[in-house]
C-alpha cells in the first residue's frame, strides 16, 4: 500500500494560535473592518463575528454585503506576518513528529498561502511540507465548505482514500470523511465522533498510533 498523503491544518494542529496568532488576527480583522467600511470599533467588531457566526468565516460575509471589499488586500492586511511571527507556540515535538511520518505532506490551511509559509519557515518544519494550500487558492471558499477540498485533490490529482487529514476542527473533518479521506481529530480530554478514525491527545502521539483505530 502507498504511504498516504499527509493533509495539515495549521492554527491550533502544528502551534497554539489561540494563544498569540488569533488574537492578532482578530485585532487586525476588526481595525481593517471599521477602516474599510467607515464604521466604529465595536461595529466592525460585531461585523467581524456575526459574519463568522453566520457564513462560517469573516471574509464570506464580507464578500456577500461588501463586493467592494478586495479579498486579497483583506487577508493581506488580517494576516500582519511582522507581528504574527514575533511569538511562536508550536506544538510538542512538531519537527520530530513530522520528520517520523512517511508520505507526501501538504499544508490545508484557511489563512492565506502566503501566511501559511511564513509559519511553516517560522516553526522550522517547512521542509516537510511539498505544497502550501491557502484559502485563497479556493477561490475564497474556507473549510468546511467542499469547494476548496476538490480542488486540491483535482489540483495535486491525489485519491483522497490515499489522504490522511491532521485538524482541530470537526466540522473540517467531517467534510473530508465524505470525501472518502481517513482523519485524525487533535482534542484532548474529547469523545469521538462519526467522521473520526483517529481521535488523539496530541500531534506527537499521531506516529505511533495511526493504526489504532478509535
Amino acid at each position: 500500500m502507498p504511504h498516504p498523503t499527509w493533509l495539515f491544518d495549521l492554527d491550533d494542529t502544528l502551534h497554539h494560535a489561540h494563544r498569540h496568532a488569533f488574537p492578532v488576527i482578530d485585532a487586525a480583522m476588526t481595525a481593517w473592518i471599521a477602516r474599510e467600511l467607515a464604521v466604529s470599533h465595536d461595529e466592525a467588531n460585531y461585523l467581524r463575528v456575526h459574519y463568522w457566526q453566520r457564513y462560517g468565516a469573516t471574509i464570506l460575509g464580507l464578500r456577500r454585503h461588501h463586493p467592494q471589499v478586495d479579498p486579497h488586500h483583506f487577508l493581506s492586511a488580517v494576516h500582519p506576518l511582522p507581528h504574527l511571527l514575533e511569538t511562536l507556540h508550536p506544538v510538542p515535538r512538531l519537527a520530530r513528529t513530522l520528520a517520523r511520518l512517511r508520505g507526501r505532506k501538504i499544508l490545508f490551511t484557511n489563512g492565506p498561502t502566503a501566511y501559511g509559509e511564513a509559519m511553516l519557515e517560522a516553526l522550522g518544519v517547512a521542509r516537510y511540507f511539498d505544497v502550501v494550500v491557502g484559502v485563497d487558492q479556493a477561490r475564497f471558499h474556507p473549510k468546511p465548505f467542499s469547494h476548496g477540498y476538490r480542488r486540491l485533490l483535482t489540483r495535486y490529482r491525489l485519491n483522497p482514500r490515499h489522504c490522511v487529514m491532521v485538524e482541530d476542527s470537526v466540522a473540517n473533518l467531517a467534510t473530508a470523511k465524505r470525501l472518502r479521506m481517513r482523519t485524525v481529530w487533535l482534542r484532548p480530554h474529547r469523545r469521538g465522533h462519526a467522521a473520526v478514525d483517529y481521535l488523539l491527545n496530541g500531534l506527537h502521539q499521531l506516529p505511533g498510533r495511526l493504526h489504532q483505530k478509535r
